[in-house]
């Protein structure tokens, strides 16, 4: 999953409540697009290009994992909610709201739909007087120069007065990372990398990622499950043992907290499906010594998913060999899990059922996996 980028993006309005459609364009695109990093100051300009009200303008840095375009799109749902109407010889005329990307890091889109760096944002006023208030020190990628040196070069006289209210952020401060140690379980194709990687990105988690796709026993196992149930077992034992062991053992200065896609117990729950009794009784007294030896999650998440939504996830996702996984298989699984969660006196667990969420493509839903969090550590 790739990592967020840094959208800039610029805020108008000169029809209606002002200072209330900023704002609740800006709680839509905290809820649709990304975490806002930052606002600007407001600022009131005259119209530019035509007759008409003055405009507040701001500017505001959003974290996004979605790509421009997508962004652009999203952009335009949001004016269409807050009451703006497009026309198609719409040039410059009162708005209820207009958004528009100014830059995105570094890069240079030119498409059909969206131009970036925005080709007007050195000849206008309102757009860089509140983008240097958060980006005075970003390099405008074709002009190589820092938005605060093409503010000091404008030779746009028009009037720019600093608006006395400001814009506040919709963005919270989640109490989870306090916490030490948080591992993300599932079932196969339940999406716990998914969440697991866009927390650490989004709140400067270490990230500890399960190493699956090194264990050569793996495309066996799904060939002939008898044979290689055992020593797949045991070599995924054995490397999360010392992955767990050597990640956890670190204390980075640089992170909040530690964030897994799962915990060295999920060993056992799959052991016990796929291994004779024999086995299960050997690797049973094995495990209990090295679990011993481990750090235990401080909260443990369990990402549920129907079995219908697991097989359609691990048929888009491709990998050759779980191509074969069974209904059957899928829901021992859930069931094992769910029996160890509820053995658990000492950990603080949370179930939350994602059947009908796609939080990877809809940020809104997973706002609402952040919230279901939230509160399991409120409400403790």
């Amino acid at each position: 999953m790739n990592p967020p980028k840094l959208y800039y993006i610029a805020l108008g309005s000169n029809d209606g409540n002002r200072m209330q459609l900023l704002q609740q364009a800006i709680a839509k695109i905290y809820a649709e697009i990304g975490e806002v990093d930052a606002i600007s100051k407001v600022y009131e300009t005259p119209a530019w290009g035509f007759q008409g009200d003055l405009f507040l303008n701001a500017c505001i840095a959003v974290s996004s994992r979605f790509a421009a375009e997508e962004v652009l799109q999203k952009l335009f749902v949001i004016e269409t909610d807050l009451g703006r109407i497009r026309t198609t010889t719409e040039r410059y005329s009162s708005r209820k709201i207009d958004l528009d990307i100014i830059l995105v890091q570094d890069e240079i889109i030119n498409s059909s739909s969206l131009k970036v760096p925005h080709p007007e944002m050195q000849n206008r006023k309102f757009v860089l007087f509140p983008l240097v208030d958060i980006a005075g020190k970003e390099i405008h990628p074709i002009l190589k120069t820092s938005a605060s040196i093409i503010k000091e070069r404008l030779e746009d006289d028009s009037s720019i007065e600093v608006y006395p209210e400001n814009l506040t952020s919709p963005s919270k401060k989640y109490s989870f990372i306090n916490y030490n140690y948080i591992a993300v379980e599932g079932n196969i194709g339940a999406g716990k990398t998914s969440l697991s990687t866009m927390m650490s990105q989004d709140f400067n988690a270490k990230l500890i990622l399960e190493r699956f796709k090194d264990n050569p026993f793996l495309p066996k196992f799904y060939e002939d499950q008898n044979r290689y149930a055992f020593p797949l077992e045991m070599s995924f034992l054995a490397d999360r043992y010392q992955q767990l062991s050597d990640d956890l053992a670190q204390y980075d200065l640089f992170t909040d907290f530690v964030v897994s896609d799962y915990d060295v117990f999920k060993s056992l729950i799959f052991a016990k499906i796929t291994l004779q009794e024999d086995e299960y009784a050997l690797y049973d007294k094995l495990f209990r010594i090295i679990y011993k030896e481990l750090v235990k999650p401080d909260l443990y998440i369990y990402l549920y998913q129907n079995t219908d939504r697991l097989l359609e996830n691990i048929k888009s996702r491709g990998r050759d060999y779980e191509q074969n996984i069974q209904p059957d298989y899928l829901i021992e699984i859930n069931k094992s899990y769910l029996s160890f969660i509820k053995s658990q006196a000492n950990i603080k667990v949370k179930i939350i059922d994602i059947s009908e969420l796609d939080f990877v493509n809809n940020r809104k839903d997973y706002l609402q996996i952040l919230a279901k969090i939230e509160e399991t550590i409120t409400l403790a």
